[in-house]
């Protein structure tokens, strides 16, 4: 994992809240197909990148299919723990490129890059949206 990588990590926790449910749900599916994307277009020159790929991709899929949210299919997951599961996705993408041995191959970069974007998108999403519903109402008109 690299210095970025540990400091974006770090700095997660203090960003702010900006991201909801929705948005964070085609940000998942977003992510998970440049993934399985990926995976295809590496498969003629890097195999170990190709099933890197697939299997990052194929994990992030089973997150978003399982998590009780407006993307998720089977509501197993809730959307807190969801998170947590994208935060470890995040770095077992960043471990990818030195766990399959290809750490000093192009594909490499797509891996960081990955790793970096899901980081960020866990720092910036408020996992605690369906705990306030209170927060979300919309004030009572008064007459």
């Amino acid at each position: 994992m690299g210095v970025l990588h540990k400091g974006l990590r770090f700095a997660a926790g203090r960003l702010p809240k900006v991201i909801d449910p929705n948005t964070h749900a085609v940000l998942d599916y977003a992510v998970a197909g440049s993934f399985l994307l990926m995976g295809v277009l590496f498969w003629k020159r890097n195999k170990r990148a190709a099933v890197s790929s697939l299997f990052c991709g194929g994990a992030a899929a089973a997150n978003i299919m399982l998590t009780d949210y407006p993307g998720g299919r089977h509501q197993v997951i809730s959307y807190k723990t969801h998170g947590e599961v994208d935060l470890r996705l995040a770095g077992l993408t960043a471990a990818m490129p030195g766990l399959m041995s290809f750490g000093d191959e192009p594909e490499a970069k797509f891996f960081e890059i990955g790793a970096l974007t899901e980081t960020a998108i866990v720092g910036l999403t408020d996992y605690d949206y369906y705990e306030r519903p209170a927060a979300r109402e919309l004030p009572a008109a008064r007459p």
